[in-house]
């Protein structure tokens, strides 16, 4: 009886082993140069101002490389305040399929703010979730805000 409980757990050992290995190899798939491509995005969230907190949102859409270089544009809305603005910066890809990226906001070439995010890709590489870990005006002045982004993929990976 024993010996035929150790070789049912042994089995039991065996299958999952079988059935789980496909699911760790497939977890640890992501990389900056995956990742490139064409993307559209929005974010939502509130800045937070001495005169009070301000409802946030955008859309925009970025390109990038295999190297982790950004380039896109946003339209966005502070307050009910709207403006076109340009984007660039680089994103770190790690194994995990977690993130980081600074992002640059610039209006005719001028820098007006920069961006400290931590994302997650999900749904194969073709999505990705972020939230903002800081936003610093070219002064160094440190604006607290709580943004989440959305992103998807223009032409999905398969």
């Amino acid at each position: 009886m024993k010996t035929n409980f150790v070789r049912s757990l042994l089995v039991l050992g065996a299958v999952l082993v079988v059935t789980l290995a496909p699911l760790q190899a497939h977890a640890a798939f992501c990389s900056t140069a995956s990742t490139a491509g064409s993307w559209a995005y929005t974010y939502t969230g509130t800045i937070f101002t001495f005169s009070g907190r301000l409802p946030t949102a955008s859309v925009g859409h970025f390109k990038q490389d295999a190297g982790g270089n950004i380039t896109g544009s946003q339209s966005r809305s502070v307050a009910g305040q709207s403006g076109a603005e340009d984007i660039s910066g680089t994103i770190s890809v790690n194994s995990d399929c977690t993130a980081s990226a600074t992002i640059n906001v610039l209006v005719n070439g001028q820098l007006q703010r920069t961006a400290t995010l931590a994302l997650i890709f999900d749904s194969s590489g073709n999505h990705v979730r972020a939230i903002f870990q800081s936003l610093t005006l070219p002064d160094g002045t440190n604006v607290p805000v709580v943004l989440t982004v959305d992103a998807n993929r223009l032409v999905n990976r398969d």
